[in-house]
């Protein structure tokens, strides 16, 4: 095997996207049949198995690998393109990145519109944990992402965009009611906490940080999946929380 067929490694990339056959033909203009065959053909000439098929349809660690390949691609002709003063074509530069909520509540909108976008740019967010963002680079899923781990994906590289200071605050009557009358180490364990979703641990790591030895923070904690919902719930008096 000497190369990766241009249509096939595009026609599996718009089934990743697409989430769907059915969907990555009408994109493609192209039958269903004509998606499968496509797809089965690049999985015979890779020996491996690329797609698992569910709904949506997911990439398998070979997958991924073909999946990250095509977006470079992609990239690389649109760059071309722009270079030899050619139009891409009618649909614009598509840019999927992975970022977390409070990133996204507070610098990152801004410094999008730095990015040059001519030709247009459309910019497909991702919302989830900085924890977690990597893992949406290294199935294919987006071409750059905020995280918070130093280690880059296969085939990326890393760059350090700064620091987010978090500060733990509650509201004055919430303190007054849940951490007031003993120690701060011994208080804070039991009191209600806001969390932005299941996968926060943010919480949990201040409060082993504060009390070694602890589980985490208390069980009684709120779920509120914004930033500026989870800033008025603190303020509110529902639980404390990093802000």
């Amino acid at each position: 095997m000497d190369q990766l067929p241009l249509d096939q490694v595009r026609t599996l990339l718009a089934v990743i996207d697409a989430g769907t056959f059915d969907a990555a033909a009408e994109a493609l203009h192209v039958t269903p049949s004509a998606v499968s065959q496509r797809v089965k053909t690049l999985e015979r000439r890779t020996g491996r198995v690329l797609l698992t098929r569910t709904k949506p349809v997911r990439p398998t660690e070979s997958g991924e690998v073909v999946v990250r390949y095509a977006r470079r691609l992609a990239a690389l002709e649109r760059d071309a393109l722009t270079e030899l003063g050619i139009t891409g074509g009618p649909d614009p530069a598509r840019l999927p990145v992975a970022v977390n909520a409070d990133s996204l509540a507070t610098w990152f909108l801004p410094a999008l519109t730095r990015v040059p976008r001519d030709p247009p740019v459309c910019f497909e967010l991702h919302r989830e944990d900085e924890a977690h963002t990597a893992a949406l680079l290294r199935d294919g899923q987006v071409m750059a992402a905020v995280t918070s781990s130093a280690e880059p994906v296969a085939g990326c590289t890393v760059r350090p965009l700064g620091l987010a200071r978090y500060l733990p605050l509650a509201s004055p009557p919430f303190a007054a009611r849940h951490l007031s009358g003993g120690p701060l180490e011994e208080l804070l364990p039991d009191a209600p906490v806001i969390v932005f979703d299941r996968r926060d641990e943010l919480q949990d790591r201040f409060v082993r940080a504060l009390v070694p030895g602890a589980p985490g923070a208390s069980p009684v904690r709120h779920l509120v999946p914004t930033s500026e919902g989870f800033r008025d719930a603190v303020t509110a008096g529902l639980g404390w929380g990093l802000v």
